[in-house]
């Protein structure tokens, strides 16, 4: 799925994004989906479009696929392409906190950087900064990623956040700044960050004390 969304004060920038939307729903439809996903209302005539000139019929159950071979080999082989980089844990680092914060604070979906994001982006930047400092990863720089590091982009970044996404609270950062630090330090992360710090969400919702978890 893409998760681009228009931008409406660039056009130069908004037509970027709308190409890889459509870029996006065209592998889907000749891939043999019978449907697609969409970031923004807005796309939905863009969808519509591609599906309706490739996508023939009801549904697509004879596109079998057969040209896939996948084997356990692949699934388990951890030589994949791309470095690790001081943006991308930065970004990492800002994404959860942003998405983490405007949880707590009861919105499930938000713009960043002009992709809709949800629970999904949260979950995969927050065990990933824990997978690079569980095994010591090297950025390209040569650099360790390492609990220290991390905490300090974590207090570098967090004053930002209500920039990037602006209506999250001062509180609910520090809160998620405290959970992601707290995070990386595990021996195993958590399952679900929303099971996590769903009692935040309990206590401000006014549930009766003997149903909160144990938040604080």
């Amino acid at each position: 799925m893409s998760a681009q969304i228009p931008i409406k004060d660039d056009p130069k920038a908004n037509e970027v994004a709308m190409a890889k939307v459509r870029a996006d729903k065209l592998r889907e439809v000749t891939a043999g989906h019978d449907g697609t996903w969409i970031a923004h209302p807005l796309i939905n005539q863009i969808a519509r479009q591609i599906f309706d000139e490739h996508m023939l019929g009801p549904n697509q159950y004879h596109v079998l696929r057969q040209d896939v071979r996948v084997s356990a080999a692949d699934l388990l082989n951890t030589n994949i392409p791309g470095k690790i980089t001081v943006a991308g844990v930065r970004e990492n680092i800002a994404t959860a906190l942003a998405y983490t914060a405007a949880w707590i604070g009861g919105n499930g979906c938000i713009p960043l950087n002009y992709l809709m994001e949800d629970a999904a982006t949260a979950e995969i930047t927050r065990v990933q900064l824990w997978q690079w400092v569980k095994y010591q990863s090297r950025m390209d720089t040569g650099q360790t990623v390492t609990v220290a590091y991390v905490d300090k982009l974590v207090e570098d970044v967090a004053p930002g956040i209500g920039k990037l996404a602006p209506g999250v609270k001062e509180e609910d950062v520090k809160i998620a700044a405290e959970y992601l630090k707290g995070q990386v330090r595990k021996d195993w992360p958590s399952e679900f960050l929303t099971s996590d710090l769903m009692g935040y969400l309990a206590v401000r919702d006014g549930v009766d004390p003997i149903w909160q978890k144990a938040v604080l």
